[in-house]
């Protein structure tokens, strides 16, 4: 339906052949291509023939008076069924009935009726102005289609929580939008490339590193010195196979849109041999599109630069090799979140001091910069304090009103040791973390009883708690990272961790290792480890 009005396809649906030939004549000589039929019937299986091969008819000119089927009835069912619906009917009848006829084709749907014998300028300018209306609500729905369709499709990359989900949304969006497979890239500012595929692309094998870096290039080129979004065409020899389909070399077709400081650009990639012009205003739409892609990329840009800050503070702070503690065998692991989860506040400390060596695992309530930067401040109070008095009790008490003075808003959990190698007498204090757990070479291992409130609440504390470690177990501390899962009860996560750590072989590094193995992957939260076992 994207020819002119007098280039259209008309069905003629008339019981009486000369008036066919004289109706087809008469279009014809208009330039109108002329399918004539002779019943209501062969209409339909001649309209069902035509949508199975991709196309209806422009409009049909039916006759009220057919034989199996008056022009009525048939107009209904077409109206009735949706691959028909917006197919255009005009009546026509020799009969004179007043405007009976009239009224009766238009309640049945049709959308205009001639009395024949008619001029012929006035048979074509019924059918011109039957195409032209119909493709006037047609572009009116479809465009509104897809405007419904831009709307979603920004909804969800204004929700995405990651940059990779952002560009997966994105891309879908832009297969939807140009009826071909589609790719997108969010290039941060650290160099990494953020890509999202259509789904019927990405089931397929993905190009290589290497192509990646090449439209990493590609990208930084067309958009260096530039702003607002631009639209760019990528011969194949220089754009990599295989994104659009898999081996496959094709021109692309960019739309790059960089963010509001000219930073982190935004590419929605599709086939330039894509019939572009199967829909209305396609490219203005995907432009849209790009725009609000590369807003949506903004904080999450932010996000990855804060988390890159916090998780260097962290690496910094809680080193992967401890030195040396006379008489005691301490393993540590550190595991930060997934990529696509704030950093938090989980720290571990191992210490010597002048009754033993102090060990303490803990976690800062909440996920971002300030958590980490506060976890560095309890671990330098930690080895402050314990120079003065290493008792485990004693320190929770001050790093309780630590919290309070300097960050009265904050809360954390942690469980303190103080372990003497050279009796095994172990004093524990706790507050609000995952107790100790006491796992023997051999047998079950157990959860040592101890409690307390969290750091930072000012309400009163238990006394430690005292045991004594035997040479043949280890005693293991952990942050909840490790084991806590959203819908899952945790006294639930803490029995499959005691389960876990029981099943594992001897050592202090085989058991940590093991239960990273065990829950340590992809999680939502980080995960701090310590175990210690008398040398």
């Amino acid at each position: 339906m994207d020819g002119d009005d007098s280039e259209s396809t008309v069905m003629v649906v008339d019981d009486t052949a000369a008036s066919r030939y004289a109706l087809g004549a008469v279009l014809s000589r208009a330039g109108h291509s002329v399918i004539p039929v002779a019943s209501a019937g062969e209409a339909l299986v001649e309209l069902d023939v035509r949508l199975r091969a991709g196309g209806l008819p422009d409009v049909a000119l039916v006759d009220v008076g057919l034989p199996d089927m008056n022009g009525f009835e048939l107009c209904r069912r077409l109206k009735a069924q949706p691959p028909t619906a917006a197919l255009p009917v005009v009546h026509f009848s020799a009969v004179s009935a007043g405007p009976a006829y009239r009224c009766r084709g238009l309640d049945a749907g049709g959308e205009a009726y001639l009395a024949v014998p008619a001029e012929p300028e006035e048979i074509q300018a019924v059918v011109r102005a039957a195409v032209r209306g119909a493709r006037i609500r047609t572009g009116a729905e479809t465009l509104v289609r897809r405007l419904t369709l831009l709307s979603e499709t920004i909804a969800a990359v204004q929700t995405a929580r990651s940059l990779r989900e952002l560009a997966h949304a994105a891309a879908e969006g832009t297969a939807r939008l140009t009826g071909s497979p589609a790719a997108v890239f969010v290039l941060g500012e650290d160099g990494e490339l953020y890509r999202g595929l259509s789904r019927s692309r990405a089931r397929a094998a993905l190009p290589d590193p290497g192509a990646h870096e090449t439209v990493a290039r590609l990208i930084r080129h067309a958009t260096a010195g530039r702003t607002g979004v631009r639209h760019t065409v990528v011969p194949a020899p220089l754009w990599p196979a295989g994104f659009f389909r898999p081996g496959a070399s094709d021109d692309a077709h960019l739309v790059l849109a960089p963010a509001q400081d000219g930073r982190a650009p935004v590419c929605l990639a599709t086939p330039a041999h894509a019939d572009r012009g199967a829909a209305p205003n396609t490219d203005a739409l995907v432009a849209r599109l790009a725009r609000a892609t590369a807003l949506a990329a903004e904080p999450l840009l932010m996000y990855q630069a804060e988390r890159h800050v916090a998780l260097t503070l962290q690496h910094s702070f809680l080193p992967q090799q401890l030195p040396e503690m006379p008489g005691i065998d301490v393993v540590v692991r550190y595991v930060p979140a997934s990529r696509q989860t704030e950093i938090g506040g989980d720290f571990y400390a191992a210490l010597r001091t002048a009754d033993g060596v102090l060990t303490a695992v803990g976690d800062v309530v909440g996920h971002s910069l300030d958590a980490a930067t506060v976890m560095v401040e309890i671990r330098h109070a930690l080895r402050a304090y314990c120079v003065e008095d290493p008792d485990p009790g004693v320190l929770a008490a001050r790093l309780d009103q630590m919290l309070q003075h300097y960050h009265p808003d904050a809360t954390a959990t942690v469980c303190l040791t103080l372990v003497d190698p050279a009796g095994g007498r172990v004093r524990i204090a706790n507050a609000g973390h995952i107790p100790p757990l006491l796992v023997p070479d051999t047998g079950t291992a157990e959860y040592a009883e101890v409690a307390g409130p969290l750091l930072g609440l000012g309400l009163d504390r238990p006394p430690p708690a005292e045991l004594t470690l035997a040479r043949s177990h280890r005693l293991l501390m952990v942050t909840d990272g490790l084991i806590e899962t959203r819908g899952t009860d945790l006294a639930v996560s803490l029995e499959q961790l005691r389960a876990a750590a029981t099943a594992a072989p001897p050592g202090t590094a085989a058991l940590c290792d093991t239960l990273l193995d065990c829950f340590g992957r992809d999680r939502e939260d980080d995960i701090a480890l310590l175990a210690l076992r008398l040398g």
